[in-house]
């Protein structure tokens, strides 16, 4: 880690006064960030294998996705160029020399600082070949009884093809040899993902990793053999979804055959061994996989940290962070600690919520809950990109459709890696009455939308939600975002027509108050940033986002700087702009949070010096996909009230100087530390706390559940 940032941006041959960052270089470099956490002696032990975990996940999908798009346009001849000047094959060879580094420093983060720390605390790794006579004799009993049964090793011969890899898999590579003959033959042996990772022993404390067992046990499986040496592996493959929208009469039956397609034959794209791997049984495997060097990544400690999980949810509070509760607002719940109603609150004024701080479950499940419930609404209308296993809003959807409502769910069957979940919630929901539309070919439905008809003495009221972040129970609880609830007719009026554009064949594509991609939302914004360029020094842009990637709107604020405006910008991972370079953007600061909560909500802010300031806040990150391949919703907040709190929350995101970093010129990235210290964070749940004291939620988990871990890399 001590190797400087911008390392990850510049490559041998570029120009330091480039006007855009790599885009795969700069999500690298959020990870090191990331990855800077779980080396945070200052932490829970806990809290640093969680972080530990979650880049593993985060750099096991870079591969699956951003890598194998770069390998499949150099194997189609492309030549295109990324904004910065690279084509795929450089792109790769700079990527291989980051990601390199950053895997050896994840290893030794996790076997030099991790494991210590773990130990003091009563949780120790131990290796199977120090282990009493004792320890081993109950942990072979356990490989008779529960592994052994699993395995299936698989011989590579004349007569036994080299056996299929599974995506992510651990693997053991067997060399093995017949005691009357010299040659030396390989085998395969899968470590069972079905089986935990990590082994404890009798007392509770002390933990094996299951490929040790296996490995101690190999005369078990090749009995009569001699085993001559063993190495662990896996392969990362291409997991992208691949998919000819237009040609596919059904699309939910044809995304299932692809997901399942996807699983098992997408192309290998990287392969991960360990550090003393002898060169001969790389070559045979690089050669079956059909990869070159730049695709290998050795690993001097574990391999497949991502499954550190099972140690970060060990019921262990006092190696965890303080747990924090959700708070309710106090205009939705009643002085019984019952929920109020909420139509009646929202004929009155609107509602801003802020999660995790304010609680999703007495707001955003409780207005569909409501709405499920009430006699008086008519329909529902809502889309849906990513939910939970247990979720209470489907639960509440169904429940509306048992009523004879009119119900309509938009699911998104293309959001990658929740493909089959979705399609899982998809048939749940038609066999129970739901309207279920698929979304619009060639575009994904990601926008945080949905819509409330009830009606009322004779008369139409829409009420409707719009938010940064899915519709999920679990992520709320870990995922910072911002949503408004609200009866404003004309924003209703706005949702209307789009679900009617997504379900129908409306093509209409204008609105009064919304900005919606991938028809106005581009030109929206860069109108938005053209006004504050034209009052020059007297002009304010503040974008907090997730990525900003779109080169579109990084020349606007290069403009914009140039006029004189200054421009803040809070960018949780990817940003291909070039901050502080005089001439182009002097006037432009870049800050990234990364801490307890993954900062994921959208929020805009317009103006303020001579000009009211106009907030925005919306589905979109800054990112071509975003603009013009996704349906996105953007609006504007322009209650009072509402204003005051989306003030309160841009100024305690840039006081930060815990959680802080800021981007230079050269692509570093610098830790903020202040000498009074600010954590956004604790300081925004300090404030909900204050506006209102009933907490109505479980305690909000550190650690989400198994299936939904956070990935701190991917927009969600």
């Amino acid at each position: 880690m001590a190797q400087r940032a911008a390392d990850l941006h510049l490559v041998e041959g570029t120009d330091v006064e480039q006007r855009y960052f790599n885009r795969e270089l700069s999500w690298l470099e959020f990870n090191a960030r990331v990855l800077r956490l779980a080396g945070d002696a200052n932490l829970p032990v806990l809290e640093r294998v969680k972080f530990l975990a979650i880049f593993g996940q985060n750099i096991d999908e870079f591969f699956q996705v951003r890598v194998a798009g770069l390998k499949d346009q150099l194997a189609a001849g492309v030549a295109a160029k990324s904004a910065d000047g690279l084509d795929p094959r450089q792109q790769l060879v700079a990527i291989n020399r980051v990601a390199e580094r950053l895997l050896l420093d994840h290893a030794r983060c996790f076997t030099h600082d991790v494991m210590p720390a773990l130990k003091h605390a009563g949780i120790e790794f131990v290796e199977y070949d120090v282990l009493t006579e004792r320890d081993k004799n109950h942990l072979c009993n356990l490989f008779e009884e529960q592994v052994f049964p699993v395995l299936t090793p698989l011989a590579v011969d004349p007569g036994h093809p080299f056996p299929y890899i599974s995506n992510l898999s651990l693997n053991l590579a067997v060399a093995v040899r017949d005691p009357n003959e010299t040659e030396v033959r390989f085998a395969r042996i899968k470590v069972p993902s079905v089986l935990p990772r990590f082994v404890a022993l009798e007392d509770g404390r002390r933990w094996v990793a299951l490929e040790q067992i296996i490995a101690a046990n190999l005369t078990e499986m090749f009995p009569g053999m001699v085993i001559e040496s063993h190495h662990l592996f896996r392969v990362i493959r291409n997991a992208d979804l691949a998919l000819e929208e237009d040609e596919a009469d059904d699309l939910l039956e044809a995304i299932e055959v692809e997901v399942r397609r996807r699983r098992r034959f997408g192309t290998p794209v990287t392969l991960q061994i360990d550090f003393d791997m002898p060169d001969d049984l790389v070559a045979l495997l690089m050669r079956e996989l059909e990869l070159e060097d730049i695709d290998v990544y050795r690993v001097n400690g574990p391999l497949d940290l991502a499954r550190l999980w099972q140690i970060a949810e060990l019921d262990r509070p006092d190696l965890k962070d303080e747990p924090w509760a959700p708070v309710t607002q106090p205009r939705l719940m009643r002085s019984d600690d019952e929920p109020t109603n909420f139509f009646s609150v929202l004929r009155d004024r609107d509602v801003l919520v802020q999660h995790p701080y304010d609680s999703f479950a007495s707001s955003v499940e409780e207005f569909i809950r409501q709405a499920a419930l009430d006699p008086r609404v008519l329909a529902i209308k809502q889309t849906l990109y990513r939910t939970s296993g247990d979720s209470p809003i489907v639960s509440s959807l169904i429940s509306a459709a048992e009523r004879g409502k009119e119900v309509v769910a938009l699911v998104e069957l293309k959001a990658r890696f929740d493909e089959q979940a979705n399609i899982q919630w998809a048939r749940q929901l038609e066999e129970a009455g739901v309207h279920v539309v698929y979304g619009l070919i060639g575009l994904k439905t990601h926008s945080k939308t949905a819509l409330v008809v009830r009606q009322e003495s004779g008369q139409i009221r829409r009420y409707w939600h719009i938010g940064t972040g899915n519709y999920n129970n679990r992520t709320a609880r870990i995922y910072e975002d911002i949503g408004v609830l609200s009866s404003n007719p004309v924003v209703g009026n706005d949702l209307n027509d789009l679900f009617n554009y997504l379900t129908g064949y409306s093509r209409h594509t204008s609105y009064q108050k919304l900005l919606v991609a991938p028809h106005g939302l581009r030109d929206g914004l860069l109108s938005l940033i053209a006004e504050q360029a034209a009052l020059g020094a007297d002009g304010r842009i503040l974008l907090k986002m997730n990525g900003l990637v779109d080169t579109t709107v990084i020349d606007a604020l290069y403009d914009a700087s140039d006029a004189g405006v200054r421009v803040d910008l809070l960018v949780r991972s990817i940003c291909c702009l070039r901050p502080g370079v005089p001439g182009l953007s002097e006037n432009i600061r870049v800050r990234s949070v990364v801490g307890r909560y993954l900062e994921h909500s959208r929020l805009w802010a317009f103006g303020g010096v001579t000009t009211p300031v106009k907030y925005y806040i919306g589905s979109a990150d800054l990112m071509p996909r975003n603009l013009d391949r996704r349906i996105e919703v953007v609006m504007p907040v322009e209650d009072d009230a509402l204003q005051d709190r989306l003030k309160e929350i841009v100024a305690i995101d840039f006081a930060d100087n815990i959680s802080a970093w800021q981007l230079e010129a050269d692509g570093n990235w610098f830790h903020l530390l202040g000498d009074d210290l600010v954590d956004n964070q604790r300081q925004l749940r300090d404030s909900a706390v204050a506006r209102g004291s009933r907490r109505t939620d479980a305690v909000a988990p550190v650690s989400p559940l198994r299936r939904w871990r956070p990935r701190m890399g991917r927009s969600r």
